[in-house]
């Protein structure tokens, strides 16, 4: 009894640091090559020592930051060689989901993926940046996840932060792209609702093959 009582706040602590340094990388507020201390940490969290350590122990596993005794803890820069290995999984992924989901999205799905247009086009309209691209990576993410497939499904969460941080340095580098993105995932939905697999496919994959150029070149 005692253990749980004491473990819990630790786990949560733990959790609730992780997410707001990762936060904080994924919209750049610590943008990459920028050096983190421990201190720093502590202040910024209200937080001790312990749970900011573990938090940056995974999100180092994850390969967000590197953290060296020599020379700190430093947030990583998007590395093109990721970023280009990444989308090629993902448009592999994604293509095999389109074939897969055409003319057979159930209309409960159909419904999930047009209330996620909706909040992408609100954000899209206000300029909010940063949940326009939370919605965009939730549209690939819920998409995949209507294949059924529980392995492509895990895939697309492991990588879900990394999507957010690559999809959000295209919008912010390409003006008008959040309304680009937004025409072509309602396009992708509406080829997929009419079971038009070759063009939903040929649809995402000039969709991911922007934001895979705009990042690597």
């Amino acid at each position: 009894m005692s253990r749980s009582i004491v473990t819990k706040p630790t786990v949560l602590l733990k959790e609730k640091a992780y997410l707001v340094i990762r936060e904080a990388i994924l919209n750049e507020t610590f943008p990459p090559g920028e050096f983190l201390s421990e201190k720093l940490l502590i202040e910024h969290l209200g937080m001790s020592k312990t749970p900011i350590k573990s938090a940056l122990d995974r999100l180092e596993t994850e390969g967000f930051v590197t953290v060296s005794p020599k020379q700190g803890i430093i947030v990583r820069e998007l590395s093109l060689t990721k970023a280009r290995d990444i989308f090629e999984l993902r448009t592999a992924l994604e293509l095999f989901v389109c074939e897969l989901l055409s003319g057979k999205l159930k209309h409960e799905q159909i419904q999930e993926l047009k209330q996620i247009l909706v909040k992408q086009k609100a954000a899209a309209d206000s300029g909010d940046e940063e949940t326009f691209t939370k919605r965009d990576t939730e549209f690939h993410v819920y998409l995949c996840h209507c294949s059924g497939n529980a392995e492509i499904d895990q895939l697309m969460l492991n990588y879900q932060a990394h999507l957010y941080r690559f999809a959000l340095r295209v919008i912010k580098r390409v003006p008008n792209r959040m309304f680009e993105a937004y025409q072509d995932h309602e396009q992708i939905l509406n080829d997929l609702i009419d079971g038009d697999t070759n063009q939903s496919m040929h649809r995402m994959r000039e969709h991911l093959n922007f934001g895979k150029t705009i990042l690597t070149s």
